[in-house]
């Protein structure tokens, strides 16, 4: 994580782009920062979305939960990307960043109305703050980047266009919500690439790839904690720790194996363009949302195993194999070419991701993806080292780089 440049002086600097072959890029303390308040967001939404599978309402609660989150993931992408090309932590960066944060708290406090009672008044008003500092920040980089003015221009007015779009969608009547809602989310996604047709913003591989780790990072946190608080809620009534000895360990080893999964891969290496970038990027929507939804379905296992919630144990098993699939499902497809998808060891993801929706009919669900989990991490730690011994007979006696597989 690299220091403030704010220390060194100035109030206000003009926002030129960063060279994207800059050497040395790192996360800064206020991306960390914006990060952790983000995943305030992220912890009520998974909250709600538990509460709603809990209750049995299955369907419209990962419908809302796909809602919220894109909201939430939307605005975090956004400022990511845009802080990569034009980063200049002056005062007046400083203080919009400040907007977005209070946007995204306000879009927090609204998440539970969401899901629940299909409210979005709150969660509207606080992206729209989110995304309105996000114009204004393009607007300053048009001022001070005349080769990317016309793209940060365009930015700027897809942008504030599509925000008229939302705020007009609390008016209109409930039964046009959700298709207003699908069109608003296709125009969104849009306003990048149709932004960047003029000239390419100057996205740093390293720094991106950083970002998301860490915010990947920082989720996967959450499910824990938000694990720990469905057990102690279950202990502190009349469950003993024997109860729910094996969703604590399936649970905890799932998650590591996850984190694991993840950053064994080279994502950097992956960012070598616009499209791959784009297809990158906005995959990890899935990731994102995937990881928060583990949290949930352990949370819910823990509460279906003391006797409360009104699903059955089906439902319950599936919670949780389901964001455990599709979470390794999108790792491996992020993080390898077309022509490597095709090879026999790479055979491995998608059978793992078979056994673990398989076990949404086992017994012991959470217990046995915890294990099929960590078998696919022994697994490709395996093949990673017999595949770099092969290229290299040298590293065989020095026994190679632990957990990272480049491939």
């Amino acid at each position: 994580m690299s220091q403030s440049q704010s220390t060194v002086g100035g109030w206000h600097r003009p926002m030129v782009a960063r060279l994207s072959s800059e050497e040395h890029r790192a996360a800064t303390a206020l991306e960390l920062f914006f990060d952790l308040c983000f995943v305030t967001a992220v912890a009520q939404a998974a909250t709600a979305f538990e509460h709603e599978l809990a209750e049995g309402h299955i369907a419209d609660g990962v419908l809302g939960y796909a809602m919220v989150f894109f909201a939430i993931w939307w605005a975090w992408m956004n400022f990511t990307w845009f802080a990569s090309a034009y980063d200049t932590d002056d005062v007046p960066y400083r203080l919009l960043t400040l907007v977005q944060i209070t946007g995204a708290l306000i879009l927090a406090a609204g998440a539970a109305d969401a899901l629940q009672h299909d409210d979005f008044t709150v969660i509207t008003w606080g992206y729209v703050v989110m995304r309105l500092a996000m114009v204004t920040q393009w607007l300053r980089a048009a001022r001070s980047d005349p080769e990317r003015r016309s793209s940060c221009l365009r930015y700027a007015v897809g942008i504030l266009v599509v925000q008229i779009g939302w705020v007009a969608r609390l008016a209109l009547p409930e039964d046009w919500g959700l298709p207003l809602f699908a069109v608003l989310v296709l125009a969104e996604i849009a306003v990048p690439v149709w932004a960047e047709a003029p000239a390419r913003t100057t996205w740093h591989p390293h720094h991106i790839a950083e970002r998301y780790g860490l915010f990947t990072l920082i989720v996967l946190g959450e499910t824990i904690t938000a694990s720990t608080v469905a057990v102690r809620a279950a202990l502190d009534g009349e469950a003993s720790f024997g109860d729910i000895a094996t969703l604590v360990v399936g649970g905890v080893l799932t998650v590591f194996a996850l984190w694991w999964l993840y950053f064994a891969q080279n994502a950097p290496r992956r960012l070598t363009g616009f499209k791959a970038a784009i297809l990158w990027g906005y995959g990890h929507y899935a990731v994102f949302a995937s990881a928060a939804a583990v949290g949930a379905g352990l949370a819910v296992n823990v509460a279906h195993a003391t006797g409360h919630g009104h699903i059955s144990d089906r439902a319950a098993a599936a919670a949780f194999t389901i964001p455990v699939a599709v979470f390794i499902t999108l790792v491996w497809l992020l993080h390898h070419r077309a022509q490597e998808l095709r090879s026999r060891n790479d055979l491995i993801h998608p059978v793992a991701v078979l056994a673990v929706l398989a076990l949404t009919f086992a017994p012991g669900a959470v217990l046995a993806t915890g294990i099929v989990a960590a078998a696919l991490v022994a697994t490709t730690l395996l093949v990673a080292t017999r595949a770099r011994r092969a290229a290299d007979p040298a590293e065989a006696g020095a026994g190679g780089e632990t957990g990272r597989a480049d491939r």
